[in-house]
C-alpha cells in the first residue's frame, strides 16, 4: 500500500476526472495490460465517507459551551439560554452541513483511515483479489479526503517492494495538484504496467478479466 494527500481537488468525481478522458484511462489499461499477465483497474470516488455526524457533533459542542458564559456572566432565565443554545445548535448544524466546510470539520487521521478502507473495499469489489497468481492492482482516488492509494496483491508484494510504489503516486499526486488529473492517471497506469511486465511477462493467465475504463464513484 502507498498512499499521497493530494494538494488540489475539486468537489466531484465527474468535475476532478471529466468523461472525455476515459478513452485515454482505457487506452492506457489496456496497453499496460497487454505486456502482463496482471490486471489494472482504476478507480475515482467522490468521497469516502459522507461524515454526516460532524456538523451535528460541533454544533452540539458549540451550543453546550454557549451556555456557560450565559449562565456566569448574565442574569437571563434557564428557559432562555436552552432557547439559545436550540438556535446556536440549529444555525452551525444548518451552516456546517455544506461539503466544504463538513470534510474541514473532520480530523486529517479520520479522513485518511476512511479513504483507505473504501481503497480496501473497492479492491475486493472490482474482484482484484480473484486474479490469478494475485497479481491485481488498484489504482484509487478519493475526492473529498484528497488522498490516492495504490493497493497491490500478495503475488506483487513478492517480486516488488513496496515503497517502489512512492515514486508513482508522487508523481501522479503532482500531476493532479497542478490540474493535470487525466495525465496523472496515465502516468502511473504506464509505469504501474512496467512493473508487471517486468516481473509478470504475458503468460497462462486470463489476460483483461477485469474492467479497463476508469471507475467512478459519486
Amino acid at each position: 500500500m502507498t498512499q499521497h494527500r493530494i494538494t488540489r481537488t475539486t468537489p466531484k468525481a465527474r468535475t476532478f476526472m471529466p468523461t472525455t478522458d476515459d478513452a485515454r484511462v482505457s487506452e492506457a489499461i489496456a496497453k499496460a495490460e497487454a505486456k502482463t499477465s496482471g490486471e489494472i483497474v482504476a478507480v475515482v470516488a467522490s468521497e469516502s465517507d459522507s461524515y454526516a455526524y460532524a456538523p451535528f457533533l460541533w454544533a452540539a459542542l458549540a451550543a453546550l459551551l454557549a451556555a456557560w458564559p450565559l449562565i456566569y456572566f448574565t442574569w437571563i432565565s434557564v428557559q432562555w439560554i436552552y432557547a439559545i443554545q436550540i438556535a446556536v445548535f440549529a444555525a452551525l448544524s444548518v451552516l456546517l452541513s455544506t461539503r466544504p466546510l463538513r470534510y474541514r470539520l473532520v480530523p486529517r487521521a479520520v479522513l485518511t483511515e476512511r479513504a483507505h478502507a473504501r481503497a480496501v473495499e473497492q479492491f475486493l469489489v472490482q474482484n482484484l483479489h480473484t486474479t490469478v497468481g494475485r497479481t491485481g492492482v488498484l489504482i484509487f482516488v478519493s475526492v473529498a479526503e484528497r488522498y490516492a492509494e495504490i493497493l497491490a496483491d500478495a503475488g506483487i508484494h513478492q517480486k516488488v517492494p513496496e515503497d517502489a510504489w512512492q515514486g508513482i503516486i508522487d508523481e501522479m499526486t503532482a500531476h493532479i495538484g497542478a490540474g493535470r488529473t487525466t495525465d496523472g492517471f496515465v502516468t502511473a497506469i504506464e509505469r504501474v504496467g512496467q512493473h508487471l511486465a517486468e516481473h509478470f511477462p504475458p503468460g497462462s493467465a486470463p489476460i483483461n478479466a477485469l474492467a479497463n475504463h476508469l471507475i467512478v464513484l459519486n
